[in-house]
């Protein structure tokens, strides 16, 4: 009954193309044979295939958001603010993507990951280029990182291009500039391979726009959209550290990492810090 119901329906859509022998397909839009047939499990364990899914996922969400949040630093870099909250909005609704897929990686159990964990190698999330873009596109650099992709003349080449160049908040920073607020030339004028530290004049700036919402509409927008990137990474964050926890406890990291340990410190770093420290003080 399912069958003649399906087949009717679909004969009732005259407009249905079907005949592709000289035209493209989805499949071959989305280069599906490349994309799936990239998941090749090293061990005979069912559960693989899951962890292989769930990291190949997340990457394809971290290329969105290095897309996207560099599109933002573009928009603000030309003045155009408005174009900058449509991308800074996507990325938390990317973040919101990626957290949950933690959800379903913790349906691996820790004796199950143990039948194939030793098919890792030296292997880790730890050396994940594009989430190493990321950090360096929100303006967290680590130069010690560069280290662990000199194998890859290409992708050190991207790395070090983002390691150099101004962050998220770097230009952030500039549109208070751009907007009369009188910030700092060390700032302004600072090395952006070094990771961000709190400034007083940064910090007076995001003040006067949180009690002049008003006067620094897009500005005040800009910051909103800037805590809720940050807001959500943390969560990602935790979430990750969680998962690690529940299925390998204290165990260290396939790539040598503490494990648990190392993820617990990086919840403490702050990207954009004094849009954290003014709500103390508004």
């Amino acid at each position: 009954m399912t069958e003649n119901f399906s087949n009717d329906t679909f004969k009732s859509e005259k407009g249905i193309h079907t005949d592709f022998i000289e035209k493209m397909t989805y499949g071959d839009y989305l280069q599906l044979d490349t994309l799936l047939s990239s998941q090749k499990r090293l061990s005979n364990h069912h559960d693989e295939m899951l962890f292989i899914i769930i990291h190949h996922v997340s990457e394809l969400w971290l290329k969105l958001i290095i897309h996207e949040t560099q599109g933002a630093i573009d928009a603000i870099q030309r003045k155009d603010l408005q174009a900058s909250f449509k991308m800074l909005a996507r990325v938390s609704k990317i973040q919101t993507q990626i957290i949950q897929a933690w959800d379903v990686l913790s349906t691996l159990t820790p004796a199950e990951y143990m039948e194939f964990r030793d098919k890792l190698g030296n292997a880790s999330g730890f050396q994940s280029y594009q989430y190493r873009l990321v950090e360096f596109v929100l303006g967290y650099k680590t130069p010690f990182i560069l280290k662990i992709y000199k194998k890859d003349p290409e992708v050190h080449g991207i790395l070090e291009k983002a390691y150099l160049a101004p962050g998220l908040y770097d230009v952030s920073i500039h549109a208070l500039a751009d907007a009369g607020f009188p910030i700092s030339k060390t700032v302004l004028e600072r090395d952006f391979s070094k990771t961000y530290e709190r400034d007083e004049s940064v910090e007076a700036a995001w003040l006067e726009v949180y009690r002049n919402v008003d006067k620094y509409w897009d500005l005040y927008q800009l910051a909103e959209k800037l805590v809720d990137i940050e807001d959500w990474f943390q969560q990602w964050r935790f979430r990750h550290m969680k998962t690690v926890e529940r299925i390998i406890g204290h165990k260290t990291g396939t790539g040598g990492s503490s494990g648990v340990g190392y993820l617990k410190k990086v919840l403490d770093h702050y990207f954009f810090p004094e849009l954290w420290d003014i709500r103390t003080k508004i």
